[in-house]
């Protein structure tokens, strides 16, 4: 890895697969004008920390273990080299792939057993010793392999606060769901197209419209969101691929443009970027763009660049994005064995 980044620069985090060769946490500075990033340390106190997220101040980083005995932590990002704050807590599941902040809690998407479970944090950010509820997911789908059991994807608040919301490719369905007393309960569970695999799901800036990326098929679920209700209702279901894929083709991530006219996904296999626009309530594929490896499993959007974690390739790539079409133009790639995500401070 290069030198340590500088304090009060602005950063991002790539976690990454250890079982896979991968150095753990990441840390890299960002090129403000060309949006290049430049490596920093880093550090492997986890095992596989595949997902991350950043607490609204800045100050703590939280990490999934993505492994059977599952587990999140939290790290103190100060300073140039993060630091475990607390010893890592099990979330009495298997592989937590996904983790969001919601109600004063660190949710983590279980996907080996289907549940999501709810880790109460202290004043400080750092993690209560044990979580405080898990909501087991049930149900199945009609693909043989990947659906006979429930298999959360992801977990988020809605842009309101009020909801949680979970994503499960097993079930075909997105929940959502409230908290009390540190116990997590289903408010409303809504199917998607059986067989469809849904992975991640993301919010327009409107707060009315998510979007729905599919992995089990390569299309985008457009819906309607109604924070009031807590109520999401899908419209259309839209191709990410301008044919039928030559091989292998399971999308990964999505993201929305800031300004909310452009939705970007990846497909590994066909190892692509696809951009949309948006058009009222429905979305129109552009075309595709090489990802710039293989295997890109997560996607980011920052300051008008777009960032690829490829896991295959072992890279994270990055993208200047014409403002008028939103296509993205490769710029470049840093070395990170089996990248798995990249989130931004």
């Amino acid at each position: 890895m290069a030198q340590d980044c500088r304090p009060g620069r602005r950063r991002a985090f790539i976690g990454s697969f250890t079982a896979a060769g991968g150095p753990g946490l990441v840390t890299a500075e960002i090129t403000p004008d060309n949006g290049a990033l430049v490596l920093g340390v880093a550090v492997n106190d986890v095992r596989d920390p595949s997902y991350l997220a950043l607490s609204s101040d800045g100050r703590t980083l939280y990490a999934v273990s993505e492994i059977a005995e599952g587990a999140v932590a939290a790290y103190r990002v100060h300073g140039d080299r993060p630091e475990l704050a607390g010893t890592p807590v099990s979330v009495d599941a298997s592989g937590p792939t996904h983790l969001g902040l919601y109600a004063g809690h660190l949710l983590t998407a279980n996907y080996g057993c289907g549940s999501v479970t709810a880790v109460p944090l202290r004043p400080d950010g750092t993690l209560a010793a044990k979580p405080s509820g898990r909501l087991q997911h049930t149900g199945s789908g009609p693909h043989d392999r990947r659906q006979r059991g429930p298999h959360a994807h992801q977990v988020q608040a809605d842009p309101s606060g009020r909801w949680a919301v979970s994503v499960d490719l097993g079930t075909d369905s997105v929940r959502v769901c409230t908290l009390a007393d540190g116990a997590l309960a289903v408010h409303r569970e809504f199917a998607l197209r059986p067989g469809s695999g849904p992975r991640h799901l993301v919010f327009h800036p409107d707060g009315a419209h998510a979007y729905v990326v599919n992995e089990l098929t390569p299309t985008v679920t457009v819906c309607r969101w109604d924070a009031e209700a807590g109520s999401l209702r899908p419209l259309t279901e839209v191709p990410v691929l301008p044919g039928a894929p030559a091989g292998d083709a399971y999308p990964s991530g999505i993201v929305v443009s800031p300004d909310g006219r452009f939705v970007w996904t990846a497909t590994r296999g066909e190892d692509v970027l696809s951009v949309l626009a948006v058009e009222g309530e429905g979305l129109r594929l552009i075309g595709t763009v090489p990802c710039g490896g293989r295997w890109p499993r997560a996607l980011a959007e920052h300051r008008g660049f777009l960032y690829s974690a490829n896991e295959r390739s072992g890279d994270v790539s990055w993208f200047a994005l014409d403002e008028a079409s939103g296509v993205p133009r490769y710029d470049g790639a840093v070395r990170v064995p089996a990248a798995s995500c990249v989130v931004f401070g």
